[in-house]
């Protein structure tokens, strides 16, 4: 019996494969008919990575936010802030870096056995995914990650073409990026984006903590990394709009962040001590 939400995941990762190739022939070309192409598959895949996760939800009784489901969860919220953005500057150059990686953490998934038929949820995991704070906590967070990942790209895209533009060795490559000014405003308007999100998704999470009396829940490493990379974006929004510092200090902040993203990311499916202990069942 064919599964459909393993079809319409397969055929999401042949989308978004598609557009990566799109993506990268319009940057070197900036030929307008690449740029349709990369946008209608980019769409699609979106549109059938909806379906997928919509489809196993519903065959599993409820949404699995844990182990290999968060990174489809990841790849899915990254496509859909980067068009969001993409809306709002008019810029579609970041999709070359920002498709990619969402079709690699959906290829990480499927090879951690997020297209495997749905097994048995542990009671304490499905205890935590019936109340709707963890839910929301954990979509807020995703949300929040993928619109930080897009302000680092930016950021990165920034100190890049500063160093070339610097050098009066401007390759190739670079030529193709926006202005400075077009990178720094998409850093800054994902930033300014993701971090309510965010700070939504930590304090969901904290009445969840204190609702279920979790002793010691601050002391988890998990929660006390979110914290830092919460202070640390938190500054980089009052560098940017209180004090008015340079873009260049302000992109090597968002990029110390997003390092710190990373690293909790592999925190949470690799320690399997404190309050987040669910975070790697299933893995």
């Amino acid at each position: 019996m064919v599964r459909f939400d393993v079809l319409t995941m397969w055929l999401s990762l042949a989308a978004l494969a598609g557009a990566t190739v799109a993506y990268a022939y319009f940057f070197l070309s900036k030929r307008a008919t690449f740029s349709w192409y990369a946008s209608f598959l980019t769409g699609f895949g979106f549109l059938c990575l909806t379906a997928s996760i919509g489809l196993h939800s519903s065959s599993a009784e409820g949404s699995r936010l844990v182990g290999p489901y968060s990174l489809v969860l990841a790849a899915w919220a990254l496509v859909l802030v980067y068009f969001i953005v993409e809306h709002l500057i008019k810029i579609k150059v970041y999709g070359t870096v920002l498709v990619p990686i969402a079709l690699l953490a959906l290829v990480v998934a499927q090879l951690m056995g997020a297209g495997a038929p749905t097994g048995h949820i542990a009671p304490g995991e499905l205890a935590l995914l019936e109340n709707w704070r963890v839910a929301v906590h954990v979509v807020l967070i995703v949300f929040g990650n993928a619109g930080f990942a897009i302000g680092a790209a930016a950021s990165a895209a920034y100190l890049g073409l500063e160093a070339q533009l610097k050098s009066h060795r401007t390759s190739t490559l670079f030529k193709r990026l926006p202005s400075l000014a077009q990178t720094d405003l998409v850093a800054r308007r994902a930033i300014a984006f993701a971090f309510p999100v965010y700070t939504g998704g930590l304090l969901l999470g904290i009445l969840r903590a204190v609702e279920t009396d979790q002793a010691g829940w601050w002391a988890d490493p998990r929660v006390m990394l979110s914290g830092i990379v919460w202070v640390v974006f938190g500054v980089y929004l009052y560098l940017q709009y209180g004090r008015g510092i340079s873009a260049r200090a302000a992109a090597r902040v968002a990029l110390v962040g997003v390092v710190l993203v990373i690293a909790l990311a592999i925190l949470a499916r690799t320690v399997p001590v404190g309050f987040h202990v669910f975070a790697i069942s299933g893995v």
